[in-house]
């Protein structure tokens, strides 16, 4: 099983696909579970090498208690991207969106170009209010209503009607999942004040801006500030709702493909 050793010890799992072609590293939102990706890797596998990593904190990742910043987990990106010694394209979804954001400000040695998927740059007034309620359901112990909230913002209604079965099995399993409860918290506090708006036309790599047309948790409309403040970064609506990199991998694959296709 493939880890990262942090520069503080901590282990950062990942997993990796495809046998040749350019380096791509998957980089997942706020559940920081590298299998949020497989559909995905798998779909880029034929052309690219792929590595799909979890966040410290989350999947099977090392969970150290205390405080956790996005400037963390970038800081655990930016020694993974070193470490690999070569040209890395990076894709962040969401949370790793905004970590995406940070890497792009200031590069690590490697970094080659940026995909930011359902993501925002800043926090606002109604982002820190439904992650604040988000933090407090989970510290109250109520995992099973945290992750039906999650199912409902995250999945098109057409998905949570024709699955419903795999979701209630996923909501029995949150207690266990999200353990320790006090880390999962913490993960979500530390996005209240993801600020990089003012930032990000310092990057100067290839960029490419993904919403997704029903993404009600991060609409598109908090990704479209991002694009037009990056120079010469492409904005792309594609299908779906904050979670289709897991629940319909296809539309993300082609417009990944083509995109790296040119800067890689």
């Amino acid at each position: 099983m493939p880890f990262h050793i942090a520069e503080d010890g901590c282990r950062i799992h990942h997993d990796r696909f495809g046998s040749a072609g350019p380096l791509v590293l998957l980089l997942p939102g706020l559940g920081g579970d590298a299998r949020f990706w497989t559909g995905t890797a798998q779909g880029l596998s034929g052309r690219f090498r792929v590595i799909a990593t979890d966040h410290r904190g989350a999947g099977r990742s090392d969970r150290p208690e205390g405080a956790y910043t996005l400037e963390r987990i970038a800081r655990d990106v930016a020694g993974l991207i070193t470490a690999q010694g070569e040209p890395v394209h990076l894709v962040g979804h969401s949370t790793g969106g905004a970590v995406a954001q940070m890497l792009g400000i200031d590069p690590p040695p490697g970094l080659a170009s940026l995909v930011l998927s359902c993501t925002w740059a800043r926090s606002d007034a109604r982002f820190r209010a439904l992650f604040e309620a988000r933090a407090a359901i989970l510290e109250a112990g109520l995992t099973e209503a945290y992750q039906a909230l999650s199912d409902v913002f995250g999945h098109m209604p057409a998905d949570l009607a024709t699955r419903e079965d795999a979701f209630l099995a996923g909501r029995a399993a949150a207690a266990q999942k999200l353990q320790p409860l006090a880390v999962t918290a913490a993960r979500i506090r530390m996005l209240l004040a993801h600020d990089c708006l003012d930032a990000v036309p310092a990057i100067r790599l290839p960029t490419l801006v993904l919403p997704a047309a029903g993404d009600i948790l991060l609409p598109p409309e908090m990704s479209a500030p991002i694009a037009a403040a990056i120079p010469g970064a492409r904005l792309t609506c594609l299908p779906g709702g904050h979670f289709h990199p897991a629940a319909d991998p296809a539309p993300l694959v082609a417009a990944l493909q083509d995109f790296l296709s040119e800067v890689a």
